[in-house]
């Protein structure tokens, strides 16, 4: 087995990692047959659903039947059958009944608009598979034994940490779980105990390059060598990765998953920085069209994502569509791994798309602009609004420290010139990137609210119909 520049073999589980995608869609399909016999023999939901779609499981020969033949199902559905069939729904098995299983090792949350949470259940076999598929895709972002891994996401009734923790205990790593924290406390941990992986939201990654400034300290000369982050779009996003390396000095893993999809991750990045690989064969993965989620679409082609578990027994996702969108690449990835990817990972969440007088504005198109402009700094905001009949959009974007502190021995005159230059090259950069005119407003360092968990970036003030 080859090892890499540390010592360590290159993969995890190589057979399963570089097995030939032909023999793993032959498995894939396997398990996906299985998985539609389970759901619908002992999940009334998935029951009621299939058969209210006409569909039953032998309908599946192929991948195909599979897309175009299964109905999806979404975050509404589930929320609605939860509040139906309490605790957990009836999208899984009762595992505290006798003959139920193995048990139910955790229980997670997530709140919803009216503070009801939605529980997920995860039963014990569930739990020790995912760290090992953390483990596996830890590993491929270059996690090994002899790192010690400071974790930034919060611990509590969001998956959030806990599936990263996981995986990096799994692996043998040294894990320090400190959440979410005070940043400047952040900074200080990672210089005292040598930290050589930090794993948080790429919003809090760029928001700790602030805080580290302010405090006169230079990130790139820390110990860290690693950032996996998650949560949210923008590990994948070119500009956003390339502040993040820049600044920290150190390689950016994009690993994403939904809570619905937990606590199996989805995909993870690779050393080659070639975009997010797909553990497909562990939660199977499609791209359909936006507009009909039965329709496939060709390789390449932007679209909705649709993710199914292929192994999970408590509370199985089968054709989950959660609103986000992406495209797949099958080509040969450098490091060896046959997983199709998602080059740019997850771009955005289709419902999060503006429709600003006719045309499509995704939020993560607005951050790819802002961040090619040297002068701001990591927090903007997008502010939506309406004008008798017609939707106004505007960014705000802050100032960096350098930029402004660059001012100093300048004119009033010659300040406002500078910043007016400024925000014209923001204006060109969005217009290129958004093929719409969106005007910007330059603000102080600060004026917005600090990132220390996922960031808001978008304030909506047009009224609701």
């Amino acid at each position: 087995m080859n090892a890499d520049a540390r010592g360590f073999p290159r993969f995890w589980d190589e057979e399963r990692e570089t097995r030939p995608p032909e023999v793993r869609d032959k498995l894939v399909l396997e398990r996906i047959r299985a998985q539609l016999e389970y759901v619908y023999r002992e999940l009334p939901f998935y029951r009621r659903h299939y058969d209210a779609h006409g569909f039953r499981p032998e309908h599946v020969r192929t991948l195909e039947d599979f897309t175009t033949k299964v109905p999806v199902i979404t975050k509404k559905m589930l929320v609605a059958d939860q509040a139906e069939h309490p605790p957990f729904g009836s999208y899984t098995r009762d595992f505290t009944a006798p003959g139920g299983g193995t048990g139910l090792a955790r229980i997670h949350g997530s709140s919803g608009t009216s503070g009801t949470p939605t529980m997920y259940a995860v039963s014990t076999g569930d739990w020790e598979r995912a760290a090992d598929v953390h483990a596996m895709a830890q590993w491929c972002a270059g996690i090994r034994p002899d790192d010690i891994a400071q974790v930034g996401f919060p611990f509590g009734l969001f998956f959030g940490g806990w599936g990263v923790l996981q995986g990096l205990e799994r692996i043998g790593a040294t894990v320090f779980p400190l959440g979410v924290t005070d940043s400047e406390k952040h900074l200080e941990l990672i210089a005292r105990l040598g930290s050589t992986v930090f794993t948080a939201t790429p919003s809090y990654c760029i928001h700790l390059l602030s805080v580290a400034e302010r405090m006169g300290i230079d990130l790139a000369a820390s110990t860290v060598r690693t950032l996996l982050v998650g949560g949210e779009p923008g590990g994948s996003l070119p500009g956003t990765r390339r502040i993040i390396e820049e600044g920290w000095g150190a390689t950016v893993v994009d690993a994403g998953s939904t809570s619905e999809m937990y606590p199996f991750q989805t995909s993870v990045g690779c050393t080659a920085g070639t975009g997010t690989h797909l553990i497909s064969d562990e939660v199977h993965t499609e791209i359909v069209a936006g507009d009909d989620l039965n329709a496939p679409t060709p390789v390449g082609t932007r679209g909705a994502v649709v993710y199914t578990h292929l192994w999970r027994e408590s509370q199985p996702m089968i054709r989950f569509a959660p609103g986000d969108e992406s495209y797949l690449d099958t080509g040969t990835c450098p490091c060896g791994r046959t997983y199709p990817r998602l080059p740019e990972g997850v771009l955005g969440r289709l419902d999060d798309m503006l429709v600003i007088r006719g045309a499509n504005v995704f939020p993560s198109a607005i951050e790819t602009a802002l961040r090619t402009i040297g002068e701001l700094g990591p927090e903007f905001q997008i502010r939506v609004t309406r004008t008798r009949a017609l939707d106004e959009i505007e960014v705000l974007a802050e100032l960096g420290h350098d930029a402004v502190s660059a001012e100093a021995a300048l004119t009033a005159d010659a300040v406002a010139a500078r910043r007016a230059e400024v925000a014209g090259r923001t204006e060109a950069a969005l217009k290129r990137t958004v093929n719409i005119t969106v005007p910007v407003r330059l603000l102080e360092p600060g004026t917005l609210p600090e990132t220390t968990f996922k960031a808001r970036r978008v304030v909506d003030e047009r009224p609701r119909a």
